[in-house]
């Protein structure tokens, strides 16, 4: 049979709960960060962000948390044809918090899960001899259940010639060696436990665990006795894992010291917390592995995965990409402290998204001032303006319906006026017949120097869908005088950084202000290239832009600063102050000759005077909606038709 997958992970796959508080105890934990975890389905997770194909053999349950692992998995590329939806049992959870670099409360949450029910019945003999590998994790060993589903995929493979590799991965809590909320103990001896690892040790082509887990293997606590003692039992090749120290293979006989493998030293980094480490090793020693790299690339991948995850929280989300690693491998004398470095940092940020947005026509109605204004002329209350924009949202739906545009198409909604429509527009997960595009503003409307409708940006992002895109508009000059420049950015940069923690996109609007000068050159470099550039050279690197249209000669001096500071943009939506839908498509015709314009995010042009019949009774709301969709078809085609 044809090798379709690279490999297929067997083991634990849950949901991790961890605490956000690092230093508290659990107990006070205020909030939690959910994430994809257990070690095969971290092991799956890391290989695909490798580039490898990977495959999740598993169970989950029939309920939320269960649809949520499946859909990260496949977010990475991983296929999960064979994870199977348990009717009867629920996903596993784990909660657990950060006290130090050292010390993580944790509690398994395995009490007749899904994943632990896995049986021989559910391993499909195709499935593994689709793979060139299969990596199973060592808790499944600690089940009568999982553990003769373990033998009969190990049995499949063998006959099959897949590559089998153990990952110890040794929880003494798993193995019912502790009290049941004591997650955190790494290491209890155990004879049972050995013995029955040792049973079936032989099965496998490649074995890798820390020294203790070595230790639990080998039935000794000295480190070259239990790997001897193993040796004895397989003909497997070694890795043991040594933290800072990097790790040892052994693909022969063991010397008399774990330096007499072959040894590849670690990655300095400021450790935040060792959970996850191993599974983002085992995923960079696999990528060499089953590649046929030499074992000094496969560990160099694995103890660089490693050292990159234990400086960030949670396990699964800080995998790093294939071009984050190789980024660093390739740079790792100028990067001493990788978990340091803003570029790096940067690249694992954008190489980790979840969808692409290759097109978007955005219909803009997160005006507030504009709006008020134009029910204080009608002599209407504000309180109509909910329901206003709701009939634009509708508009919006209609429109892309008719047009087909499925994952193309996305609005720009606040939250003053338009919460009900951020909520029906949000939540579609990775439907792509639903999916909108949302981004939602944080500006003070008109504010110069900038300001923040709503307050502390991190304290609005906590309430925040990770999907919705944070949209700041800056009234911004390049001949500003240098406070007031202070000021904006100082509070830009503030926003970036709260969207880099979050995970939420960030949309950087500029406009120049209408008193200062329009259209001076100076040096070559007009004043929305200066003003982009300015803000890349302060660590700014948003995901979007938003701009007026410009000249060909300015789009080509754009596109040559966003390949310079930041190629994985997602690029720039066309703005358009009002302007009339003729004059528009003007501008689109040579906007089209830049890469990086993806669209347009419209507002005013649209439904700006529809509103203001609407509001004077001129209009009624089928004939609004029919209006404003006329008017964004219009638009659409005109900026397809170019």
């Amino acid at each position: 049979m044809s090798k379709t997958l690279d490999v297929i992970c067997l083991g634990r796959v849950a949901v991790d709960l961890y605490g956000e508080q690092v230093g508290a105890r659990l107990e006070d934990m205020r909030t939690f960060a959910k994430y994809l975890g257990g070690s095969s389905g971290n092991v799956a997770h890391g290989t695909a962000r490798q580039g490898l194909k990977s495959g999740m053999l598993a169970r989950v349950g029939d309920e939320h948390m269960g649809r949520f692992v499946r859909e990260e998995l496949e977010r990475e590329g991983v296929d999960t044809s064979h994870i199977i939806t348990d009717k009867e049992r629920l996903t596993a959870l784990v909660v657990l918090g950060i006290k130090d670099s050292e010390t993580f409360p944790l509690i398994f949450y395995r009490d007749n899960c899904a994943d632990q029910a896995i049986v021989p019945e559910d391993i499909s003999e195709d499935y593994i001899a689709s793979a060139k590998c299969l990596a199973i994790t060592g808790t499944h060993l600690s089940n009568p259940s999982s553990r003769e589903a373990v033998l009969t995929a190990l049995r499949y493979a063998r006959k099959h010639g897949v590559k089998t590799a153990l990952d110890v991965d040794y929880r003494p809590v798993l193995w019912g060696l502790t009290s049941l909320g004591d997650g955190e103990t790494r290491y209890i001896e155990s004879s049972s436990v050995t013995d029955s690892l040792q049973e079936v040790l032989s099965l496998f082509d490649l074995i890798v665990g820390t020294e203790e887990e070595f230790h639990i293997a080998g039935g000794s606590d000295d480190s070259v006795t239990a790997l001897k003692n193993v040796r004895e039992l397989t003909e497997a090749e070694l890795v043991c894992k040594r933290g800072p120290l990097g790790c040892s293979v052994f693909t022969d006989d063991i010397g008399e010291s774990l330096d007499d493998g072959i040894t590849i030293r670690g990655v300095r980094v400021d450790v935040l917390n060792v959970l996850g480490a191993g599974d983002a090793f085992m995923s960079g020693l696999l990528r060499g592995y089953i590649n046929g790299e030499s074992w000094e690339q496969s560990c160099r991948y694995a103890n660089a995965c490693g050292a990159l995850v234990v400086s960030r929280h949670g396990c699964s989300p800080a995998m790093p990409t294939k071009e984050e690693l190789d980024y660093y491998l390739e740079n790792e004398s100028d990067i001493p402290r990788p978990d340091q470095d803003a570029a790096l940092n940067h690249l694992h940020r954008v190489t980790t998204r979840e969808k692409e947005w290759p097109e978007l026509c955005v219909l803009a109605f997160d005006h507030r001032a504009q709006f008020v204004e134009m029910a204080r002329q009608a002599d209407i209350d504000v309180s109509h303006i909910p329901y206003l924009k709701k009939l634009i949202w509708q508009a919006a739906q209609e429109t892309a319906q008719e047009y087909g545009l499925e994952g193309k198409a996305g609005i720009l909604c606040d939250s003053t006026f338009g919460m009900d429509v951020l909520n029906d527009a949000t939540g579609f997960g990775d439907n792509v017949t639903k999916r909108w595009w949302v981004g939602r503003p944080i500006e003070l409307p008109g504010s110069r120097p900038l300001q923040l409708e709503h307050g502390n940006i991190g304290t609005q992002l906590a309430s925040w869908p990770k999907e919705q895109v944070v949209k700041c508009l800056v009234f911004y000059h390049p001949n500003d005088d240098a406070e007031l420049k202070v000021q904006q950015e100082s509070l830009l940069k503030e926003v970036y950084d709260a969207c880099c923690a979050t995970g939420n996109d960030l949309l950087v609007e500029v406009i120049l202000p209408k008193s200062m000068p329009q259209s001076d050159v100076v040096n070559g470099k007009h004043y929305y290239h200066q003003t982009m550039s300015r803000l890349y050279d302060i660590g700014i690197k948003p995901d979007w832009w938003k701009l007026p249209p410009l000249t060909l000669p300015e789009w080509e001096s754009v596109d040559a600063l966003i390949d310079e500071n930041d190629a994985h943009c997602r690029g720039v939506l066309l703005l358009g102050l009002d302007a009339p839908i003729n004059q528009l498509k003007a501008g689109f015709e040579v906007s089209l000759k830049s890469k990086y314009v993806k669209g347009f995010a419209v507002g005013r042009t649209l439904f700006g005077e529809p509103s203001k019949q609407w509001m004077h009774g001129v209009l009624d709301d089928e004939a609004f909606v029919q209006r404003v969709k006329a008017n964004f078809l219009a638009l659409i085609y005109f900026w397809r038709s170019n």
